[in-house]
């Protein structure tokens, strides 16, 4: 079994080595190990995913729903996690940066802190109390016995604030302020992945949401990007399959999804391979 030490380390060098590499988001533990079996290197949970588990319409989940997934995937495999902590839950900086080391004890190696308020009449923080949430969050994530590594994001684009240079000014700002990892959500192509990352000394996060699905790991390691995600798309994934078996049952009767079903035995074998070792 890794040690929460050698989980950090792993989870640096795969920011260090040259290229890209892929942080699929899982949503329990089942999921977890699936996606472990499968031989990726790292996960990072989604608060979207849990929200769709959690049957919320709105997509809402709390600090504790979050930490509690958090730990169920940390423990379901060997492999280091870096935890979705939207704008971890508080609005004053040292308030924010509580969540980072709840989100350690739970076992991750790492987590993000968003620039975006929850208030969709004022959606991302002004800029001086951004970077102030960011530089408390970075000390207390520096300041734990095992290496962490914060991610700060810049919200803008997913909020219509389509202003390019705000966000760089953002991104650099956090960057200043003590973030390992930049993430700029809502980019739509290799030319603003580009534009962003040359503007950045650290590693950058691309989430694969808005941009065209025929755009690959390679492109976007070529154009910058250290790290690539996915957020809820697995998890949408997931709950098209259902929905479109459900309709097929509802309204045709049919069962003839069942073709496209895992063998039981593929099932077992995954689960049981994505186990933490004993």
């Amino acid at each position: 079994m890794r040690s929460p030490a050698e989980k950090a380390a792993t989870f640096r060098a795969l920011h260090e080595r040259p290229g890209a590499f892929i942080i699929p988001n899982p949503w329990d533990a089942g999921t977890a190990k699936l996606l472990a079996a499968m031989g990726f290197e790292a996960l990072a949970t989604t608060s979207l995913g849990l929200a769709n588990m959690l049957g919320r319409a709105d997509s809402a989940v709390s600090r504790a729903e979050v930490i509690a997934n958090c730990r169920a995937i940390a423990e379901a495999t060997d492999l280091p996690v870096n935890v979705d902590l939207e704008n971890c839950f508080a609005h004053a900086p040292a308030a924010a940066a509580e969540a980072i080391g709840l989100a350690a004890e739970a076992g991750a190696v790492g987590s993000s802190i968003e620039d975006s308020t929850g208030d969709p009449k004022a959606p991302i923080y002004d800029f001086d109390l951004a970077v102030a949430r960011v530089r408390a969050a970075a000390d207390l994530a520096h300041s734990l016995p095992v290496p962490f590594l914060l991610t700060a994001r810049a919200e803008n684009l997913l909020h219509g604030r389509n202003d390019m240079a705000d966000t760089i000014r953002r991104l650099q700002a956090y960057e200043a302020a003590g973030a390992d990892v930049l993430y700029a959500p809502g980019l739509r192509n290799l030319d603003e992945v580009r534009h962003v990352t040359s503007a950045l000394k650290r590693p950058f996060n691309v989430v694969t949401g808005w941009l065209d699905p025929d755009i690959t790991a390679t492109q976007l390691a070529e154009a910058g990007a250290k790290r690539i995600s996915v957020g809820g798309a697995l998890s949408r994934l997931a709950l098209a399959a259902l929905v479109g078996a459900g309709r097929a049952m509802k309204e045709q009767g049919s069962f003839a999804w069942m073709r496209e079903m895992m063998a039981f035995p593929e099932v077992r074998r995954m689960l049981g391979a994505g186990e933490r070792p004993s």
